[in-house]
């Protein structure tokens, strides 16, 4: 019996992170909409390939309740990713706006296809 106990006592102890996820209540459905949108769009700044959405680090965490925090206030979804943009920098949304250094971003792929088309045709000749 006490072995029994003992197995599920660790059981419930070790699957305590998965009863951690947080619940957001909203106003709305508009709001939780938006929310998970923004979530959704914004990247995890410790993961870098993925969404806070879909990420667990604490860093991810506090900025979901930032995040929420702000769609409540009544942040407007730009001012939300200004946030965001201003203290993680411009690579933390999957659609970095078409300005200043984001250039590179949005031309230097074509621009590194280009010179690698250029050296092939080059390299063909020789």
């Amino acid at each position: 019996m006490s072995k029994k106990f003992l197995i599920l006592f660790s059981f419930l102890l070790l699957s305590t992170p998965s009863f951690n996820q947080m619940v957001y209540e909203f106003n709305d459905s508009l709001q939780e909409k938006r929310f998970y949108a923004l979530i959704s769009e914004i990247r995890c700044p410790k993961c870098t390939s993925g969404s806070i959405a879909s990420s667990d680090a604490p860093v991810s965490r506090d900025l979901k309740n930032k995040v929420y925090e702000l769609v409540l206030a009544g942040s407007t979804d730009q001012e939300i990713k200004k946030y965001v943009s201003e203290r993680f920098g411009d690579f933390s949304d999957y659609r970095p706006a078409l300005e200043g250094s984001n250039y590179f971003l949005w031309f230097g792929p074509f621009v590194f296809l280009g010179l690698m088309l250029v050296i092939f045709f080059i390299k063909r000749r020789v």
